[in-house]
């Protein structure tokens, strides 16, 4: 295959990656003690992307609950929706360019053919 089909499939699958991490932390945004994650593109081998998933440990908002008679302090999500819809929007821009890419890279194939064939 060629290395540029190469990159752009990884960047895909990247971005794939970062996808889940994001619909993940979103997901739990109301679940207690949930730790919100982050996938970090970088270059892997050969140019293409690589995604690295990182546990993000900041705490989460303090709030008291009633149980029977007692109060008990409570830790909720460290999940932050005005970041992670952002991401979102983000991730899908990127996936589309990439599709793009492929589509383009298809396209001049099959005029290249055309024109020898």
């Amino acid at each position: 295959m060629i290395s540029a089909v190469n990159s752009t499939i990884s960047a895909l699958q990247a971005n794939k990656t970062r996808l889940g991490v994001t619909a993940d932390n979103i997901a739990n945004v109301n679940t207690d003690e949930f730790k919100k994650s982050r996938a970090i593109l970088k270059e892997g081998s050969n140019g293409g992307v690589q995604a690295n998933i990182e546990r993000v440990n900041t705490p989460g908002h303090r709030y008291q609950e009633l149980e029977g008679n007692q109060l008990i302090e409570k830790e909720g999500s460290n999940v932050n929706l005005e970041e992670e819809i952002p991401e979102l929007m983000v991730t899908q821009r990127t996936y589309e360019a990439n599709l793009k890419v492929l589509q383009t890279h298809d396209k001049m194939l099959g005029t290249l053919l055309d024109i020898t064939g």
